[in-house]
């Protein structure tokens, strides 16, 4: 693994993304990387933010509309092209969600763990709350802090790593273009594949919930609404 691709895939939530993209242009990085912002239909006026803002801060930004009329979401899109590109380059890729905060030093520490671990799929960074408590989606972490462990049930891709082993490993256009998002299938995937897949709980990072996708609180606020709206209208298929 010579570098990192970095990814993180937008769609509106402007004030959430712009932290996530400050903290990883923050990083304390010694291995190269690149940082690319995938703009999944966000709005004419946050697409022009985001445009604004990637000239002046420094980042790579791809508007999907550019390559696709497919309605969003388009996280398949996102990780075949990205997956493509990563593999070219010897490079890992890490995916960061626009509703995750890093450390200095969480992207490092992901690259350096993977790459002292031969057998390592799928490098995460636990999620925890402002108060650094472990939440969403790894609450099964909780009484495993300050450790590195194999994951036997599934990875996030809030803040994983994905190697290169890996992805030359399982082709993501053998995913199922019916789902909304991969990473359930391609944690088990890994496993199948001999890999091991490692939950970093000495790296965390601040999540805030869906803060990508508001609508999916109602999960917790109204859940009654919420499963109503995931199937009668398709939404969020894993």
């Amino acid at each position: 693994m010579k570098s990192l691709h970095i990814i993180t895939p937008v769609k509106d939530s402007i004030e959430f993304t712009l932290e996530t993209v400050k903290a990883i242009l923050e990083s304390e990085l010694t291995v190269p990387y690149t940082y690319t912002v995938y703009n999944d239909f966000s709005t004419e006026e946050n697409t022009r933010i985001l445009e604004e803002q990637s000239k002046k801060m420094g980042f790579r930004l791809v508007n999907l509309s550019d390559l696709t009329d497919h309605p969003s979401p388009n996280y398949l899109l996102v990780l075949q092209k990205t997956q493509q590109e990563a593999i070219e380059a010897d490079a890992g890729l890490l995916i960061v969600e626009s509703d995750v905060v890093v450390k200095k030093d969480t992207l490092q520490g992901l690259f350096d763990g993977a790459s002292a671990r031969p057998d390592c799929a799928i490098a995460a960074a636990v999620t925890v709350d402002e108060a650094g408590i472990i939440n969403y989606p790894y609450l099964h972490a909780k009484g495993n802090e300050g450790k590195v462990y194999p994951e036997k049930k599934h990875c996030s891709f809030c803040c994983s790593l994905l190697t290169p082993a890996f992805l030359k490993a399982f082709d993501f256009h053998e995913l199922d273009a019916t789902k909304n998002w991969y990473d359930v299938t391609i944690s088990h995937e890994a496993l199948k594949k001999g890999f091991q897949n490692y939950l970093f709980t000495v790296l965390p990072v601040w999540h805030r919930p869906h803060g990508s996708r508001p609508w999916k609180q109602l999960k917790y606020k109204n859940p009654l609404k919420y499963y109503w709206l995931k199937y009668t209208k398709g939404l969020d298929k894993i």
